[in-house]
C-alpha cells in the first residue's frame, strides 16, 4: 500500500519507518500539519559512518492519494555536503528531460552539475530510495 493514501497513513509511515531500518541511528523527522490537507515533512536521519540525510517535503492530501508537491534532500558526511536532490524544474536543460523535474546535484560543481534522478517521484515516498542509496554508499566504503 502507498503510504500517501492519506495524511494519517503518511504520518504512521514516517514515524515507524526508522524502526524498520536498523541502519538508521536517529530520526528527527516531523510531519507538521498546515491544515486538513496540507503538511510539511522536515528533519534529519542519521546513519552509521557519519552520514546524514536532511529532508524537506511539501505535501498535499487534497485528493487521494496524496502527493509530494516539492522536496529537497541533502546527504552529508560530517560537515561535507556530498550531493542533494530537488524538484526545481530546469526546462532549459535537455539532459534532465527524462526525469524532469527530479534531479540530483553532484560534484565537482555541485550547484550547477545536475543529473537525472529516475528513483524519485511525487506519487510515492522517496525515503526508501534515498535510504537504500545511502546504505549502499556506506557498505561500499
Amino acid at each position: 500500500m502507498n503510504p500517501l493514501q492519506s495524511l494519517p497513513d503518511y504520518e504512521q509511515f514516517i514515524y515507524t519507518f526508522p524502526q524498520q531500518k536498523g541502519f538508521i541511528l536517529r530520526s528527527t523527522l516531523v510531519v507538521v500539519r498546515r491544515g486538513t490537507t496540507i503538511a510539511v515533512l522536515n528533519g534529519e536521519l542519521e546513519f552509521a559512518g557519519g552520514l546524514r540525510l536532511l529532508v524537506r517535503e511539501k505535501l498535499s492530501f487534497a485528493h487521494a492519494p496524496g502527493q509530494i508537491k516539492g522536496y529537497g534532500y541533502e546527504v552529508w558526511r560530517g560537515n561535507e555536503l556530498l550531493y542533494w536532490y530537488d524538484s526545481q524544474p530546469h526546462p532549459d536543460d535537455p539532459t534532465l528531460a527524462s526525469t524532469d523535474p527530479h534531479h540530483k546535484h553532484v560534484p565537482p560543481d555541485i550547484k550547477h552539475h545536475r543529473v537525472p534522478a529516475p528513483g524519485l517521484s511525487f506519487d510515492a515516498p522517496n525515503l526508501p530510495f534515498l535510504i537504500a542509496e545511502i546504505e549502499s554508499m556506506h557498505t561500499s566504503d
